[in-house]
């Protein structure tokens, strides 16, 4: 997958989280396990949801707690092995992946990659892309290593990645005190402030990065044709 791909899906979803009332906004990565389940047409165990997430038990019980008490999946004891937990995706779950989905989509600008990709790719693409974990920190940092010479403004990400200008400026805050980020103004008088990289951050930037190239969307099998 290129990261620009991830960084138009990502930023056109955190476009209609915005949009969403707050009671039925999901997480990106509540919305990739219901594009798992959509995808898979099948039960999945928790603990093979949480795997796949790279997420810890707790963390697991809570995502999918919360699809639950939305009607958006249904939790059981596995048929095998009643101590295993066993996730499908409801008929209400269904129709509201569907719909997330759409809008996905419509919120990609001409231009911009997978901008006249279908809603069912989109949701094969959020199934893949949930193996990815990244917060809105590391999503500014995906935003510079996109940007030319590894610099922008905090508007600038703001338009680029989705997200809310606090969100944008908190996690710009704490990337330079962690030394990955540093502020500096731009060449107009320096009457803007810009945000760029640093070598240390350049490095971590490029193996998420790295971790999203590896990546691999499923696509439909294509079909024989007759002789």
């Amino acid at each position: 997958m290129e990261l620009r791909e991830y960084m138009s899906v990502r930023r056109a979803y955190n476009l209609v989280r915005q949009s969403m009332e707050s009671n039925r906004r999901l997480t990106f990565e509540e919305f990739s396990i219901l594009c798992k389940l959509d995808v898979a047409g099948e039960p999945i165990k928790t603990s093979d949801i949480a795997e796949y997430q790279g997420a810890l038990r707790p963390t697991m019980t809570h995502r999918t707690n919360h699809l639950a008490r939305l009607g958006f999946i249904d939790r059981g004891e596995g048929v095998t092995d009643h101590r295993n937990i066993v996730c499908t995706i409801s008929e209400d779950g269904r129709a509201f992946v569907r719909d997330l989905s759409q809008r996905t989509c419509a919120r990609i600008p001409a231009g911009q990659p997978l901008a006249r990709t279908s809603a069912e790719r989109i949701r094969k693409y959020v199934d893949s892309m949930g193996s990815v974990y990244c917060t809105a920190g590391d999503l500014v940092l995906l935003g510079l290593l996109c940007a030319p010479d590894g610099s922008s403004t905090i508007m600038r990400l703001v338009d680029a990645l989705g997200l809310l200008q606090p969100t944008v400026s908190m996690s710009v805050s704490s990337l330079c005190e962690a030394g990955l980020v540093e502020r500096g103004h731009q060449g107009d008088g320096g009457r803007t402030a810009s945000v760029s990289l640093t070598e240390e951050g350049m490095a971590t930037a490029r193996v998420l990065g790295e971790r999203i190239s590896k990546v691999v969307v499923h696509r439909k099998a294509r079909k024989l044709r007759e002789a």
